[in-house]
């Protein structure tokens, strides 16, 4: 088998991408530490993919620079950057078995049979497809046929492992345990990994830092856990949390926050006319209503299994609730809603940006 690559960092410098007049990145700079996994997090167009297929060469930067290791690789073919990809959509060789599958790249490079052999045989051990090598992709399922992609990228040793959502094509469960699996391989390797998805949870399960972007801009750089906890902005305190975070319309003024005749222990001070208070849902109780200035009615209660989510309505605002599996309630009941001081967030309305 090739030799490892030493674990490389990689940057992108000042990136942007024009496709006509529309703006897909807007300078976009970006710092992969070696041997990181990172995620590019984001919607659908927020500009995730074409960093990653910048990155790959498949697509050229309008303006900008991307450096693997100490090469500057903006202008050079893929084939020569060292990295490897693997698609959404697995990409196999229908003809081929998935010993041949696995052994392309090395084919390509005409490396020895026996030396070769014994490479398939290792990368397939890996992702737990040694006794499938005989087989054809259409005999395989779903799950089998990424890990096929994924022993074909192993087998290379490149440089950097790019990844494109390719557990979107997979059930719920089958996901969680590739993500195990993803995981595992990874720190096992140490090779730097730049992973996209739409998928929160993969960000916050499988990576070392995440990027959050928006419609081409970097929102926020962090760990998951500082992501989750110390948003940068409303966007990112919205997209990172299931249930999101909940939002109540209000004013700041003074150490108090404002919203339907509530006066709530605001965790910053100031004056602003428009702001809007965060919370997440475990952060919040449903209590008697004459205990706290907060209230409403429930509009909606789901048992999940081990707890209940409940929905309190509140003047034009909902609040989701994580509660405990055994509370009582009834559509239409007047409740409290209490908040954990130390656990609120405050965004001003127009900019979304957080007010610290």
């Amino acid at each position: 088998m090739p030799a490892g690559s030493p674990k490389v960092p990689v940057k992108f410098d000042k990136v942007q991408k024009y496709f006509g007049p529309v703006k897909v990145l807007e300078q976009f700079d970006l710092d992969v530490a070696p041997g990181e996994f990172l995620v590019l997090l984001g919607a659908s167009g927020s500009g995730k993919t074409t960093a990653l297929r910048i990155l790959s060469g498949l697509e050229t930067a309008t303006a900008g620079r991307v450096v693997i290791g100490e090469r500057d690789v903006t202008n050079i073919l893929p084939k020569y950057r060292d990295v490897s990809m693997v698609f959404q959509s697995y990409a196999l060789y229908p003809h081929k078995t998935v010993a041949e599958n696995i052994g392309f790249p090395l084919k390509v490079r005409r490396v020895a049979k026996a030396e070769m052999d014994s490479a398939i045989r290792d990368a397939a051990s890996q992702v737990q497809l040694g006794d499938l090598l005989d087989r054809y992709p259409r005999e395989l399922s779903g799950g089998q046929r990424q890990r096929v992609a994924l022993a074909r990228a192993i087998i290379r040793r490149p440089s950097v492992f790019l990844m494109d959502e390719p557990l979107s094509n997979l059930d719920a469960k089958l996901r969680g345990y590739m993500r195990a699996e993803l995981k595992h391989m990874q720190q096992a390797l140490g090779i730097t990994t730049i992973y996209v998805t739409h998928d929160q949870i993969e960000a916050m399960t499988l990576a070392h830092r995440v990027a959050i972007l928006d419609r081409g801009v970097l929102q926020q750089l962090a760990t998951p856990a500082e992501i989750y906890n110390d948003p940068a902005n409303l966007f990112v305190a919205q997209f990172i949390g299931s249930p999101p975070m909940n939002i109540v319309r209000g004013g700041l003024e003074g150490r108090y926050f404002l919203t339907n005749g509530a006066r709530i222990d605001s965790p910053v001070g100031g004056h602003v006319d428009k702001a809007i208070l965060g919370v997440r849902p475990e952060d919040c109780a449903v209590v008697a209503p004459e205990n706290v200035a907060l209230k409403g009615v429930i509009y909606t209660t789901e048992l999940i299994g081990d707890h209940t989510l409940v929905t309190v309505e509140i003047g034009h605002d909902k609040l989701t609730v994580k509660a405990s599996k055994d509370i009582h309630g009834n559509q239409g009941d007047t409740v409290g809603v209490a908040l954990r001081r130390e656990h609120l967030y405050v965004f001003d309305a127009a900019s979304g940006q957080r007010i610290r």
